[in-house]
């Protein structure tokens, strides 16, 4: 037995099993997944990375150690709070090991605020941040329409807050109501409130859904962590960039979300928002018919008004009579002084006239016909020079024409013998080159031709023949079966040299028959028309194939 134990060499390890790394790394990660598979970790969160992959990475620490976490896609989709620096949390999950870094982790499922009061300070640090970006600035804020035509409410359809708004604007005036249906609590919250804000503002105008004048985002009351959707970044965007006013109804009145400071308009409650999107229809009726009343009473009032001034002015001008009569008065005199007045108008001015007439004579004619005669000499006396001058101009600018215009002839007819030249040269060319065209046209077709009739003869017929065939005629046709060969009277076979005449019917000998070897059909020869007069073997016959 001490035979066994003895020391043969150095002791290198004794009994010690030798491990591999990866198997040393996977007992480990199979000791901690066992012992930790499932944990509570509170600590404060530090730093948190959030790459493209969707996975959430992050710290947990306290005053002494510090504990990487991940959280995978999925995982961090589903969380109802998600971690951000600072933030003190109730991580659940399990524990397990990396082997590629050799260190262990906390896979995260879950993260759970410690506390309102963590809870309270992140909600605070977000709102100061989103504040800054001025999401909460009084300039933003849209008026609300005092009466809406359609109303567009973002809640929940089974819970009784879309039935409090419903009922109270049946009771104050009934609107058209547009409902988007959401999840108003959980991870899913945040991102549908977001989108149904987004997607009652894609709405056009005059479409087949109504675009509302008016948004109602609604939820009855509950804890802070119920209501946390609301405080979303995205909830909170969102709001502030609707075009359409934005009602904030979320809890009750001691209740604030931050959807609250970016909405246009915060309610108390839903049933408030209801009532603060429409008035009464009763109350406007009411003031319509009171103001109305007032209106007429008024137009009435006015009238009568002013009927008694236009009686009371009326009274003040006195009768039409009075007022007349000066005037006519005034009229019979000026018209009793018309008369006499255009009387001595007329006397005057007829003594003048007799005045004038007076000095007007014979001699007074015979001098201003003296006058115009002397005039009409004179323009005569100019007239004889002028025209002489006139024509000697004329003449002087026909000369200097007719200098010019024989120079001119004379190039026009050189530059006419100049172009004649060059187009009889031209013409000269273009018929040399047509004659050697027609030439060449005419030696082509010759050539054309001489192929043609080449191929005519050796595709004819009498080519065949030549070969050892023969073709039986009958009269003006060609015998192809041998029932036709018996029912025509006289033959004819044409062979190479000529054709040789036979008789055929029932006088005629008859050959022993041959057996009928099959032969490949052809067609039916059509006769040619013969080109000129020639009767020869081969004119006027057409080819057989």
């Amino acid at each position: 037995m001490d035979d066994l134990f003895e020391d043969d060499g150095p002791d290198t390890g004794g009994n010690a099993h030798e491990y591999s790394v990866s198997e040393l790394s996977g007992a480990v990660k199979r000791v901690i997944e066992g012992e930790f598979g499932l944990v509570r970790v509170r600590g404060e969160v530090g730093r948190v990375s959030r790459p493209a992959s969707g996975h959430l990475y992050f710290d947990l620490k306290d005053d002494r150690s510090v504990i990487a976490a991940i959280s995978w896609k999925g995982q961090a989709a589903k969380m109802a709070v998600r971690p951000e620096e600072g933030m003190e949390v109730i991580a659940t999950g399990r524990l397990t090991t990396f082997p590629g870094q050799s260190k262990y982790q906390l896979i995260v499922e879950q993260v759970e605020p410690a506390g309102a009061g963590a809870l309270m300070a992140m909600l605070e640090r977000r709102r100061a941040a989103l504040a800054a970006e001025g999401l909460f600035d009084a300039a933003r804020k849209q008026p609300i329409p005092f009466l809406p035509q359609a109303i567009g409410v973002v809640t929940s359809p089974s819970g009784a807050v879309i039935r409090d708004i419903l009922h109270r604007l049946r009771d104050r005036f009934p609107r058209r109501v547009l409902i988007w249906p959401v999840a108003v609590q959980g991870e899913k919250c945040a991102a549908e409130v977001a989108a149904a804000i987004r997607g009652f503002n894609a709405l056009t105008l005059g479409g087949a859904i109504p675009r509302p004048d008016l948004i109602i985002v609604a939820r009855g009351g509950g804890s802070l962590e119920d209501l946390w959707g609301f405080n979303e970044e995205v909830v909170v965007r969102a709001a502030a960039a609707s075009t359409i006013p934005l009602i904030s109804a979320v809890g009750h009145e001691t209740d604030t979300t931050l959807i609250d400071f970016a909405a246009d308009l915060r309610a108390p409650t839903p049933t408030a928002a209801a009532e603060l999107a429409v008035p009464v229809r009763a109350d406007l009726m009411a003031l319509m018919a009171e103001q109305g009343a007032r209106l007429h009473r008024a137009v009435l009032q006015r009238g009568q008004t002013r009927r008694q001034r236009l009686t009371d002015l009326a009274r003040a001008l006195g009768r039409p009579e009075a007022l007349l009569a000066p005037a006519r008065q005034r009229l019979d005199l000026v018209g009793g002084q018309l008369d006499p007045a255009l009387r001595g108008a007329t006397a005057a001015r007829r003594a003048g006239f007799e005045r004038l007439a007076g000095k007007v004579g014979p001699g007074l004619l015979t001098g201003f016909i003296a006058a115009a005669r002397w005039r009409l000499a004179d323009w005569s006396a100019r007239l004889a020079p002028a025209l002489g001058l006139r024509q000697e101009r004329a003449r002087q600018r026909l000369a200097d024409w007719s200098g010019r215009l024989a120079p001119a002839l004379a190039r026009a007819a050189a530059e006419a013998q100049r172009d004649t030249a060059r187009k009889a040269q031209a013409l000269a060319g273009l018929s040399a080159r047509l004659d050697g065209a027609v030439g060449a046209r005419v030696q082509a077709a010759g050539e054309r031709l001489a192929a043609l009739d080449r191929m005519r003869l050796t595709l004819g017929y009498t080519e065949t023949l030549r070969r050892g065939y023969a073709v039986v005629w009958a009269g003006a046709g060609v015998v192809t079966s041998r029932a036709a060969a018996a029912g025509a009277g006289a033959l004819e076979i044409e062979f190479q040299d000529g054709r040789l005449p036979v008789q055929s019917g029932p006088g005629a000998s008859q050959p022993a028959p041959m057996p009928i070897v099959p032969q490949p059909e052809a067609p039916t020869p059509r006769p040619r028309k013969p080109r000129g007069g020639g009767g020869g073997s081969n004119g006027g016959q057409g080819s057989l194939f």
